[in-house]
Parts: structure tokens; C-alpha cells; sequence
């Protein structure tokens, strides 16, 4: 691989890739999170006789936005059964004053009704981003960082806040339910190599409660410090259901990440929904992205 690349890929397993909570190294916590709902839904719209085409479009997104809110404060309001009274009303307000972000068009379509006549109709799959600074007080307790029942979080954490040249690093993995998980490297110089999953261990499904290290298992790389030095990081990209795609290229024992780096998070949160049972509701799937800087020298 390439000295630009960061990382020497050793031919070798590394460790077991199952710790048992009890044994917790000294971490540097993540030094950033969002926590987020995934969902898709409809929303329509009729011209009638005061409206253009152009404004019932828009007013369709609109609905189709305003349908994405409830549902999303549905869906954590039934599926979150946290023991903590006020932790679970917080969690509602928070999605009350929750936005929007268009993740894919999924479908649009003009119709006709006999009572409304010409009609429109736009399928979102959208991201209901709960208002942060209600989460980032909720999140300071142990609750949500634990609790099954609460919305997925994902902690990601290394073993040393600084490194030296030839040291290796650790990477540590925890959430509080069953996940997908996509872990990048991005190096000194903006670079980003996918470390899991890899050409050589394809899983990319965690359980809940339990610590993950890697390199680990079926990974055939070490993360070892060589030059150039400053800072780094590890971003993981995690969900209830399995991640969008993205663009790689094998290099090795890893994968060189070809996707545009704004377009990382929108591919990652293309996740696969899945109907509920009975395939009257389209579902939705938690979402958390969290990451975490080193230092090398």
C-alpha cells in the first residue's frame, strides 16, 4: 500500500473481536455524535384553482416532510420504552422540534381525481434530525448510552488520546442495541480507507451491550503509526437496519473510499428500509454517526 495510505497492512489476525464489558481500556470518548430516525414516506398535494403546478409540488414535499416528523415521533415514542419518565418525554420534545433532510426522491408522480382534479405525489426517504442541543443534554446521561430501549447510540472510542511512530492503535466499539456498522480511517491529509467492513470480513453486524476491538478476527491489517504525523480520526457510521452503499476500491487488506466526502453521509444513510410486519408501514430505521480524533507523532 502506499506510504500516503497511513497505514502498513500486515498479513495477520490480530486479537479476538469480542471483549467482554468488564474490561474497558483507558478511552478517549467520541468527540462527536448525531443521532438521527430514517424513514419513508408520501405526501400529496391538489392544485385546484388558486395554485401552480410548481406550488403544489412544493406543497406535497412540505406534507411529505410534516408526515416524515410524525412519523419519526411516532415510531421513538412506541419503540422507546425508556424506564425514565422525563428522559422519555425529553425524547419526544426533541423530535417534536425535529428538521428535515431529503436523503433520495424516491418517487413523483402527477394524477387526477374526480373531486380535486390534477394532483401530486412525491415518495421521500428522509432524515428527522431531533433538535441537537435538547439531545446533547439528554445524551450526558448514562441512559441513553445504555438502555436498549432508548434510540441506538453508539459509543467509539481508541485506547490512547496520542501516538508515537510504530505504536498501534485500538478502536473500541459499544452500542446500546444490535447495529450496522461502517468504520472509516481518515488520515493527516484528508484521506479515507474504510476498515470494516474490508475484503476480508464482510460482517458488519454488532450486538448490543457488548465491546468490539479491532483490527480483530478476520481483519488482516494492523493500524500502525508511520509518517506523515498529526491529527486523525475514526468516523462510524451505524443503523438498526443495514447502510446504503458507497464507492470503494480494494487496496489490499482494506478498502480505499472513491465516494466524495460530502457524499459519504448521504450514500451511508441510504439505508435499507424494512416494512414492518403486516407491510402496511414502510418502517424506519435509527441512525448514528459518531467519531472520534487522534493524535500521531
Amino acid at each position: 500500500m502506499p506510504r500516503m495510505k497511513r497505514r502498513r497492512v500486515v498479513m495477520k489476525a490480530f486479537r479476538s473481536i469480542l471483549l467482554l464489558a468488564l474490561v474497558i481500556p483507558l478511552v478517549e470518548r467520541p468527540s462527536y455524535s448525531a443521532q438521527s430516525t430514517i424513514t419513508e414516506v408520501e405526501g400529496y398535494a391538489c392544485m385546484g384553482y388558486d395554485k401552480s403546478k410548481k406550488q403544489t409540488e412544493e406543497e406535497a414535499l412540505t406534507n411529505a416532510k410534516r408526515m416524515a416528523v410524525e412519523y419519526a415521533s411516532t415510531y421513538i415514542k412506541t419503540e422507546t420504552r425508556v424506564k425514565d419518565f422525563q428522559l422519555e418525554k425529553d425524547l419526544i420534545d426533541a423530535y417534536a422540534n425535529a428538521t428535515v433532510k431529503i436523503i433520495q426522491e424516491l418517487q413523483r408522480s402527477w394524477y387526477r381525481e374526480a373531486s380535486s382534479g390534477d394532483c401530486f405525489k412525491v415518495k421521500i426517504k428522509a432524515e428527522v434530525v431531533p433538535d441537537e442541543k435538547a439531545m446533547a443534554r439528554i445524551s450526558k446521561g448514562t441512559e441513553m448510552t445504555d438502555d436498549p430501549s432508548a434510540p441506538l447510540h453508539v459509543q467509539v472510542w481508541t485506547d490512547k488520546k496520542e501516538y508515537r511512530q510504530a505504536e498501534k492503535i485500538r478502536v473500541y466499539l459499544k452500542g446500546n442495541k444490535p447495529f450496522y456498522a461502517r468504520i472509516l480511517h481518515k488520515n493527516t491529509q484528508g484521506g479515507l480507507m474504510q476498515l470494516l467492513p474490508n475484503p476480508y470480513r464482510e460482517d458488519n453486524y454488532f450486538q448490543g451491550g457488548v465491546v468490539y476491538e479491532f483490527p480483530s478476527g478476520k481483519d488482516k491489517f494492523d493500524l500502525e503509526v508511520i509518517p506523515p504525523f498529526g491529527e486523525e480520526g475514526i468516523v462510524v457510521y451505524a443503523g438498526t437496519n443495514p447502510l446504503g452503499e458507497i464507492d470503494l476500491k480494494a487496496v489490499g487488506t482494506v478498502y480505499e473510499v472513491k465516494t466524495k466526502q460530502p457524499d459519504i453521509g448521504i450514500k451511508t444513510r441510504a439505508v435499507k428500509i424494512s416494512p414492518k410486519e403486516g407491510g402496511k408501514d414502510s418502517g424506519a430505521s435509527e441512525f448514528f454517526e459518531g467519531s472520534v480524533k487522534i493524535m500521531t507523532k
